[in-house]
C-alpha cells in the first residue's frame, strides 16, 4: 500500500465538489516511462477496461500520449459519468465523456455490509487503499464493455483519442483516491463513510449485547409550538420583494470554465425566472419540455445567429438534445413568432373543425392572394404558408419557390389576410 501511495503522481490541489459532484484541477503533463499510467491494481483495472474495449491500439496510443502531454482539462465527476474538455489539433478543444453504469441499491448494501464486517476493511478505506474482498462482492470496478466513451470530435473511433486520453488521466484520478469510483458508480464519499460509521456502531453495539442509540430527534409540531409558543418574539416580516432582477456575477475567461457569456446567460435566466417566483408563487417555465426550454433560452439570446458566442449557444444547446443547429434555428422562429403555441404549429400538425379553416381560402381570393392548397391545418402556396394553431390565430411561413423548407415569418393575427398581409410588409 504505502509503495503505490508512493509511486502515484503528485497532488494537484484539492478538489472542490460537493459530495455527487468532484472538480478536480488539470493534471500536470507526465511521463510514463513503462507505458503504465496507473500505480494501484484498481487503476490499472480501469486502465484494462479501457483497453480491452477499444477498436483501434493506434486511437490509444494517441490518446495516451494526449494523457501525458497534458491535454486534458479539468475532469469532472458525477454518478455514472466522467467529463473534460480535451485539447486536440483544432484550437477549440473538445468536449468529451465516458459514461459507466452505477450501482444498484442492492449491490451497494452488499459493498456496505462487506466493509463494515471487518474493522481492516474501513481502515484500509480511510486510508485510500481497496481491498480485492469489497470488489470481489460488488463488481465495483468496470468490464471490458461498461466504459461507454462519447465525444463532440468528428472521428467515430471507439474511443477516439479524445476519449481515450480521458480515460487514462481518471486512471491517475483513480490512483489518487479510489472514493471517485465509488461516486462513478453513484454515491459519494460523506454518504458512504456515514453510512459506514452508522453500521460500525450498529454492529459494535450488537457484539456486546447493548441496541444502538437512537438518534436524537424532535417532531416538527414540537419545534413549530417551541418557536410561536407564548414568551417568544413573533417571526419578523418578510424582506420586500425587489422591483427588478439582480445582476449576475462577472464571469472572467478561464480556461478550465466554461463560456463566460453562456454562463452569465444562464445566471441572467435563473434570476429572471426566481424573480418571477418570489413575486408570483408561479415558475413560468415549469412545465416546459427540456426541448422547449432549450428553445426558449436561445430566443432569449440577444442577436442569435449572429456572433461567435450565440453560434456556440446554438450548437450546444442543439448537441444536447440531439437536434441539429438548423432545427434549433428554426424553432426560435418559431418561438419569436408566438412563443410556445408557436412553436407548436411548427411541430404539430393537426386536423382543424370546419369553419375558420374552411373559410379562409376564399377569404384569401378575394384579398387577390393565389390559390393556396390544405393539408390538416396548413394552407401552402409556391412560396408561402398559412398554418392554423390550436389558437385560433393564424402564422405565416415562407419558404424558397419550389422548396419545402418552411420557415416562419410575421406575426400571427386571426385573420389570414392579415396575417399574410403582416409577412408581405403590405
Amino acid at each position: 500500500m504505502n509503495h503505490a501511495r508512493g509511486a502515484r503522481g503528485a497532488r494537484g490541489a484539492a478538489p472542490r465538489h460537493d459530495d455527487r459532484r468532484r472538480t478536480f484541477p488539470q493534471l500536470a503533463p507526465r511521463s510514463a516511462p513503462d507505458g503504465r499510467f496507473a500505480a494501484t491494481w484498481w487503476g490499472n483495472a480501469w486502465v484494462t477496461a479501457l483497453e480491452n474495449t477499444a477498436l483501434d491500439p493506434a486511437r490509444l496510443a494517441r490518446g495516451k500520449a494526449y494523457a501525458g502531454r497534458g491535454h486534458v482539462d479539468a475532469i469532472t465527476v458525477t454518478p455514472g459519468r466522467v467529463v473534460a474538455y480535451v485539447h486536440g489539433t483544432r484550437p477549440r478543444p473538445y468536449r468529451t465523456e465516458i459514461r459507466m453504469r452505477t450501482l444498484g441499491d442492492d449491490g451497494w448494501e452488499r459493498f456496505l455490509d462487506e466493509a463494515a464486517a471487518r474493522p481492516e476493511h474501513i481502515a484500509a478505506l480511510l486510508d485510500k487503499d481497496v481491498p480485492h474482498a469489497l470488489e470481489a462482492v460488488t463488481g465495483l470496478l468496470p468490464a471490458p464493455g461498461d466504459l461507454v466513451p462519447d465525444c463532440s470530435c468528428p472521428d467515430d473511433g471507439y474511443p477516439c483519442k479524445h476519449a481515450a486520453a480521458l480515460c487514462y488521466q481518471a486512471a491517475r484520478l483513480l490512483d489518487e483516491d479510489p472514493f471517485v469510483l465509488f461516486l462513478m458508480r453513484g454515491r459519494g464519499e460523506q454518504e458512504l463513510l456515514a453510512e459506514l460509521t452508522r453500521r460500525n456502531a450498529a454492529q459494535a453495539a450488537a457484539e456486546t449485547g447493548a441496541a444502538a442509540p437512537p438518534m436524537p430527534t424532535v417532531p416538527a409540531r414540537t419545534a413549530l409550538d417551541a418557536a410561536t409558543g407564548p414568551g417568544l418574539p413573533p417571526l419578523p416580516p418578510e424582506l420586500p420583494v425587489p422591483d427588478r432582477p439582480g445582476r449576475p456575477a462577472v464571469f472572467p475567461p478561464d480556461p478550465d470554465a466554461p463560456d463566460p457569456l453562456a454562463l452569465d446567460l444562464l445566471a441572467t435566466e435563473a434570476a429572471a425566472r426566481a424573480h418571477v417566483f418570489l413575486a408570483t408563487g408561479h415558475d413560468p417555465v415549469a412545465a416546459l419540455t427540456p426541448w422547449q426550454d432549450a428553445v426558449r433560452l436561445a430566443a432569449a439570446h440577444p442577436g442569435s445567429g449572429l456572433t461567435a458566442s450565440s453560434r456556440a449557444l446554438y450548437r450546444d444547446l442543439a448537441y444536447a438534445l440531439d437536434r441539429t443547429s438548423t432545427d434549433l434555428a428554426r424553432a426560435v422562429a418559431a418561438w419569436r413568432q408566438g412563443g410556445a403555441a408557436g412553436l407548436s404549429v411548427l411541430e404539430e400538425p393537426w386536423d382543424p373543425p370546419a369553419g375558420p379553416f374552411d373559410r379562409a381560402r376564399p377569404a384569401l381570393l378575394a384579398a387577390d392572394f393565389p390559390a393556396f392548397r390544405p393539408w390538416r391545418n396548413r394552407l401552402s402556396g409556391e412560396s408561402l404558408q398559412l398554418r392554423l394553431g390550436r389558437d385560433g390565430l393564424w402564422y405565416g411561413y415562407e419558404s424558397d419557390a419550389g422548396r419545402e423548407d418552411w420557415w416562419p415569418r410575421g406575426a400571427p393575427d386571426p385573420d389570414p389576410v392579415g396575417a399574410l398581409t403582416d409577412l408581405l410588409g403590405r
